[in-house]
């Protein structure tokens, strides 16, 4: 286990300084003083009161920032959220109440079903909680975590990945978004494909659409009676459309160039600001072009796909498929190239040597390792509109750094420190080879296909 060093002051000195924003310093001291960047540059002196660290032979960056993520969420507490009728009457506290509600199958969209869009992930957030401790030791030090459980899952929050003795320390900015998924959710009973309504892709996109609908009418309602409730039966709160309407962003899924398109149009629809992710087939040309016009931002996931190790040999692949596997690697460098706004999210890869292997990956299929930096840096900072607090080292931000002996992407590189909010840690040692692996195309195996980019036809 890595534990935290907390000092009034922090000086990486002599050190080479990746800013991001800025040039690469080549020999330079970073200053970090009460969890903030208090200075960095070539002839910044070092605090008589700071910990001395000698940077002599080391690189210091930003910390990393997974852009779509369920680290720090406490052993199943999204899970276990209630999915009935606007959530009115359940808890979130009793899995097995919620299963008895979810048991039933919806009848149709008055029931609300899978939607827990009041859910706030900040309330549940542990610094024990999931992949803390290794995303920190692969030189992750945020992440933007969502609960990812039903259609509407609930808002995300951006956190610190430190070790304290409340999640509240670890909140930087709440909510950040809802967290949509459309088709293949994973939310249990009461839903999905075959188990009630929603039961189709067309009945999931006219839920979502109804949704909207109902925040809509309930606004309008609300705001009439809130300007004169003399004479006016008062609304019924619905925590389901307060979730909704409290949410600044949506995320919505798209893997394949049907879904990105069908999602660009869903989206104005709906006249939410929006965010897609997946984007498996990215690297199409095609994808990049509706991308930039509609001047959207896209998380990509790096659970590159990979054959089913458990699949059939005798199965024939389609050649989509096979074009798939190849070059949904390259998508990072195409929407680079085309000027889309991306970020890169790990998508269920924890163990260090999977997050370097997975990003090495799109790097050798043309993604400069200066892009692939700001993809995991400063990036998702922009997207989810917390640049002015971390992202690049720049006097003022949040003390959250990665030393380390050599480059960042290489397999050989060790991380030696971790600075969040300014607290060092030493990562923990790797365990063995055996970590989660790479995407299957299967998709009752695959993170990617069932949570974090459930589109289906």
């Amino acid at each position: 286990m890595a534990f935290a060093q907390s000092h009034p002051a922090v000086a990486i000195h002599n050190a080479k300084i990746v800013t991001v924003s800025g040039s690469v310093i080549n020999k330079g001291t970073v200053v970090v003083r009460n969890g903030l960047i208090d200075a960095v540059g070539e002839n910044v002196a070092v605090p008589p009161d700071a910990m001395l660290v000698e940077g002599e032979g080391l690189t210091v960056y930003p910390g990393l920032i997974d852009s779509l993520s369920n680290w720090g969420q406490a052993g199943g507490a999204s899970a276990a959220a209630a999915a009935g009728r606007g959530g009115r009457g359940t808890t979130a506290a009793a899995p097995a109440a919620a299963a008895a509600v979810t048991a039933a199958p919806a009848r149709g969209p008055e029931d609300r079903p899978q939607t827990t869009s009041w859910l706030k992930i900040a309330d549940e957030v542990s610094p024990t909680g999931r992949g803390v401790e290794t995303a920190r030791s692969a030189g992750f030090t945020s992440a933007v975590t969502f609960p990812t459980r039903g259609i509407f899952g609930g808002q995300g929050a951006v956190i610190d990945l430190i070790s304290g003795e409340k999640g509240a320390e670890m909140i930087v900015a709440s909510p950040t978004g809802q967290y949509i998924a459309i088709g293949r959710t994973g939310g249990g009973g009461g839903g999905g494909m075959g188990g009630g309504f929603p039961s189709s892709l067309m009945g999931y996109i006219a839920y979502v659409r109804q949704i909207y609908l109902d925040a809509e009418h309930y606004k309008l309602v609300k705001d009439a009676y809130a300007a004169n409730p003399n004479g006016m039966t008062r609304p019924e709160y619905d925590r389901a459309l307060e979730g909704v309407l409290e949410s600044k962003r949506i995320l919505l899924p798209a893997n394949r160039l049907v879904e990105i398109d069908r999602m660009i149009h869903l989206a104005a629809d709906l006249k939410q600001p929006y965010i897609l992710y997946g984007g498996r087939e990215a690297y199409r040309p095609e994808a990049a072009a509706l991308l930039k016009k509609a001047n959207i931002a896209l998380l990509v996931s790096m659970r590159w796909p990979e054959k089913n190790r458990d699949a059939d040999p005798d199965d024939v692949d389609s050649v989509r498929t096979l074009e798939t596997r190849d070059k949904a690697a390259s998508a990072p460098a195409m929407l680079q190239k085309a000027g889309v706004k991306f970020a890169l999210y790990s998508d269920g890869l924890e163990a260090s040597r999977d997050l370097k292997a997975a990003v090495k990956k799109a790097i050798d299929a043309g993604l400069s390792r200066e892009d692939a930096l700001r993809a995991l840096t400063l990036s998702p900072a922009e997207i989810f509109g917390v640049a002015d607090r971390m992202g690049s080292i720049e006097k003022g931000k949040i003390g959250n750094l990665v030393v380390t002996r050599g480059d960042i992407f290489e397999n050989s590189t060790k991380v030696e420190m971790v600075f969040v909010d300014g607290r060092k840690y030493v990562p923990a040692p790797e365990t063995p080879a055996g970590g989660r692996g790479a995407a299957t195309d299967d998709p009752g195996r695959n993170q990617a296909e069932v949570n974090q980019a459930g589109v289906k036809q």
